[in-house]
Formats: structure tokens, sequence, C-alpha cells
């Protein structure tokens, strides 16, 4: 039997406790989290200032480069703190707050991608419709979806989460994760376990199942093509989000249809500290350099800058 004390804080364990090698994680995450922050603002303001880049894409893009600075610095800040205070401390209302943020920026950017693979799919399949079906009015009604469904996921499980009493105070984790968290509970937990399973998979499935499926129409017009030039040129529109879709996914499959092992938790950290900090990091340089407006939008506000500067 537990104990039952009110536990009022919990310890983050971090990803090590060998004092050289945090200095080195601490390097790493501070490097890609400036990295990522720069690169995902970059995006932002291109979109911003740009009148080429008004089209539903680039909106999407816009959007996803947000949720992408915010999702890191959910994540990451808190460890870095942790790493240079020693202090692994953490309240239990501040690791609820940062599970809710957590889940909702990444619940949000996963049906972003999928948005995002409809609006690769009509522009592709649709080419003739493309502004009429995916007009700006059409575009902030589907990024409002987005973000609605990414709480109504993140709700229900934190809403009974709130509830529980604490025996344990030990999160094995550099952050605070909601599987981990319930361990520690006293109080029956199976219910919120599968709550939270089933909001998972559904919104992984669902989207999953969007971005298949956009794909599979994308695919068969692009091969319908009757010249090379043409299946290259359809093939790069969507070439980028191909690759961040892959990736995103790719680390999701890894983390929970992989065998069990023994390092499953050492596994489980590794794989979540690449979603948080390299992921985030890789997206705006996909997206940038697989992106020939982009890359000339970039190209003009360093020539307007160098032209400002002479002066």
């Amino acid at each position: 039997m537990r104990n039952r004390s009110a536990i009022t804080t919990f310890i983050i364990l971090g990803l090590t406790d060998d004092p050289q090698l945090q200095i080195l994680v601490f390097i790493f995450l501070f490097i890609t989290y400036m990295l990522s922050i720069i690169g995902n603002l970059t995006i932002i303001f291109l979109i911003l200032v740009d009148s080429h880049l008004k089209t539903a894409m680039y909106l999407f893009l816009q959007n996803f480069s947000f949720l992408e600075i915010s999702f890191t610095t959910a994540c990451v800040p808190p460890y870095l703190h942790i790493i240079s205070t020693g202090n692994r401390t953490i309240t239990i209302k501040a690791c609820f707050t940062q599970i809710y943020f957590i889940v909702l920026f990444a619940a949000t950017e996963f049906f972003l991608l999928a948005v995002m693979s409809y609006d690769r799919y009509v522009a592709i399949c649709k080419p003739l419709y493309y502004v009429t079906i995916v007009n700006s009015r059409v575009c902030r009604i589907l990024i409002l979806c987005c973000w609605v469904s990414g709480l109504l996921i993140i709700l229900p499980p934190l809403g009974l989460s709130l509830h529980l009493e604490f025996c344990d105070f030990v999160i094995d984790h550099f952050i605070c994760d909601p599987l981990p968290l319930l361990k520690n509970s006293c109080s029956d937990t199976r219910f919120i376990e599968q709550l939270v399973r089933v909001c998972a998979v559904l919104t992984f499935i669902m989207t999953l199942m969007c971005v298949v499926l956009s794909y599979i129409y994308i695919i068969k017009t692009i091969l319908r093509l009757p010249s090379v030039q043409q299946r290259k040129k359809a093939f790069s529109t969507c070439s980028s989000h191909m690759i961040v879709v892959s990736i995103s996914y790719g680390s999701c499959i890894f983390m929970y249809i992989k065998p069990l092992s023994k390092d499953e938790v050492a596994i489980n950290k590794a794989v979540s500290l690449l979603n948080t900090s390299v992921a985030p990091l890789l997206n705006p340089f996909i997206y940038t350099l697989r992106n020939k407006q982009v890359k000339q939008s970039f190209k003009d506000i360093l020539k307007k800058s160098a032209f400002f500067s002479k002066k």
C-alpha cells in the first residue's frame, strides 16, 4: 500500500544524472531551441510581409510554424531551467499546465497536417477550383477547427485527472508526460488511461487516414500527367509536406507500436527529445530549401536589408 500523504510537487528525473552529460544536453537543447525559434519566426515573418505568399498553403504553413514554436517552448525551456538550477521539483499545477499545452499543440499539429494534406489534394487534383474551394474564409475556418479539435481531445482526460490523489512523486521523463504522471496516482486510473489512449489513437488514426487518402489521390493524379516535367513540378509542391508528415507520424508509430523492451523508457525519452527539439528545427529548413517561393522571398528580404544598411 502506497502512502496517501498529501503530495504537492513532483520530481522530474530528466535525461541523465551525469553532470558532464547534462552540460552537453543543455548545449544541444539550447542551440536547437534557438535555431528552431529563429527558423520558424523567419517563416512567419516572410509570409506576413511577402504578398506572393498569401495563398492557403502558406497560411497553413504560418500556423504550423507558430505551433512548432509553441510546442518546443512548452517542452524545452522548462527542462533547461531544471538543468541550469538543479531544481527538479515541479508543482502539480505546473505539471498539469505543461501537459495541457504540450498535448494541445501536438494534437492541433496533427489536425493541421491533415488539413495541409487536403490543401495539397485540392491544389493538385482540382487546380481550376483551388482558389474557390480553399479561399481565405475556408482557411480560417479549417485552422479554427484544428485548434478546437486539439482542445476537445485534451479536455476530457485532463478534467478527470485534476481530481486524482497522488502517492508517488517521481516522473521518469524530462517533461510532464501523462502516462508517467498517472502511475504516481493512488486512485484508480484505468479509465483515464484508456481514455488517454483512445483520444491519442483517434487523433492519430483520423488524421493519418486524411493524409493517406489525400496522397493516394495526389499520386494517382501525378502519374496521369503526360510529361515528366509536369510530374516533377506537381510532386515538388507537396514533397516538403510529405517529409514533415513522415517525420511526425513515423516517430509516433515508433514510440507506440515498437516491441516492448527493458530500455523502453530510455527509448521513449530519446524519441521525445527528437520530437521536441530536432523536428521543430528541421521543419523550417525542409520548407525553405524545397520551396522556390519561400527561398525567393528570403533572398528578396536579404537584398532589401543589405540595400537599406548601405544607405
